[in-house]
């Protein structure tokens, strides 16, 4: 083969070559076609790291398709109120909803399911029973009749218990109290004693200026820091016991989810993932500077006594029982987290909580501290 014959042919077969290369991406691209959802939010921009998920999700999802899957997030009030984004998703209104299922307790009690109940599991425990344990599919078995396919999507980690008036020393000290609290939870307290009351996020600061309430829960230090609170109810209890280990959830209805390419059905479920992960590591970062900063512009900390934690303990087993002959579904996933519960704070006690408690001493002896600071 003459020189001029090789490079004829070399030439021919790089054009090929390169015209393969060329045609080979608009069937690519057809393989993945553009999606536009809409997402609502249940919580405003100002919660920004809870808030922020859906965001995180839409960027995740954005940038591992070239832009071809994109959702568009609305805080709450922007499409429906908070309170309703959920039934959003379910109806079609949005594709898409981010928000806590605990807040469609109204319509179900089984929604708190997919979120929290007091005293079951902390942050750690939840993402276990959630993915390898049977929780999200237990869940979407459930949300099947309400046209919605669930993920976990955030958590922020054991909240804490509420911003009070007054001192709560004591069980007795419950009693006829006026707080802000609502669903599940406030059924648990009112057995306490608690007055539940509802009480829109904006309208918690002046009612408890003006003593309407007399305490309010919220979530936890780095939310809490942007309201102020402790200039009208100074004392902030720990820990929140209805919310160890709250999951957010992005709720998705069904048949969109469906129409998805499998392709696009994987990443989703893995941004969130993601999400749901990097949600509690931010929280788990910014918390303790904010209580710190908390403490110091006048909150007084204070730990709920054992008969208060064990009186709500009780209270929380009757309002299970009660849930669990009214509702089959409660009752289902109920006792498929019981099945995990037990199993987990009895391994907790071993080497996590030796190893914690350990660190705790040391730094309550200041072996801590950084060049021996606070």
């Amino acid at each position: 083969m003459d020189r001029r014959s090789f490079l004829a042919r070399a030439s021919v077969g790089g054009a090929a070559a390169a015209a393969g290369s060329t045609l080979a991406a608009p069937a690519i691209a057809q393989e993945s076609p553009t999606i536009n959802w809409r997402m609502a939010s249940s919580f405003p921009k100002s919660l920004d790291t809870i808030y922020g998920g859906g965001e995180e999700l839409s960027t995740r999802l954005k940038e591992a398709t070239d832009g071809k899957f994109n959702i568009q997030v609305f805080a709450a009030g922007e499409i429906v109120p908070g309170l309703d984004a959920i039934n959003a998703a379910t109806d079609g209104t949005v594709e898409s909803a981010h928000s806590v299922g605990y807040y469609n307790w109204g319509k179900d009690p089984a929604f708190a399911c997919g979120a929290d109940l007091p005293f079951t599991f902390s942050a750690r425990a939840k993402a276990a029973y959630n993915y390898h344990g049977g929780g999200i599919e237990n869940y979407n078995e459930f949300l099947d009749q309400y046209s919605l396919v669930a993920y976990p999507g955030g958590n922020t980690g054991v909240q804490m218990g509420g911003w009070y008036r007054k001192e709560i020393k004591s069980l007795e000290d419950m009693k006829g109290l006026k707080m802000r609290i609502a669903g599940l939870a406030g059924r648990v307290v009112e057995k306490l004693g608690v007055v539940p009351q509802q009480v829109a996020g904006g309208d918690v600061y002046p009612s408890l200026e003006k003593g309407t309430i007399d305490a309010a829960e919220w979530v936890g230090p780095y939310d809490d820091s942007k309201l102020g609170f402790q200039k009208v109810a100074p004392y902030y209890y720990y820990p929140g016991f209805w919310e160890g280990g709250p999951t957010v959830s992005f709720f998705l209805n069904k048949a969109k989810f469906e129409e998805l390419p499998e392709n696009y059905k994987s990443l989703l479920r893995t941004c969130c993932q993601a999400v749901d992960q990097n949600m509690l590591a931010k929280y788990d970062i910014k918390n303790p500077t904010a209580l710190k900063e908390l403490v110091g512009s006048g909150a007084q900390l204070r730990s709920f006594s054992e008969d208060i934690l064990t009186a709500a303990f009780e209270a929380s087993n009757e309002v299970y029982a009660e849930l669990s002959g009214e509702n089959e579904w409660f009752k289902k996933q109920y006792e498929a987290m019981l099945q995990y519960r037990d199993d987990w704070y009895l391994y907790a006690q071993t080497a996590e909580y030796s190893f914690d408690t350990f660190m705790m001493i040391q730094q309550r002896n200041g072996k801590l501290a950084v060049n021996g600071g606070e």
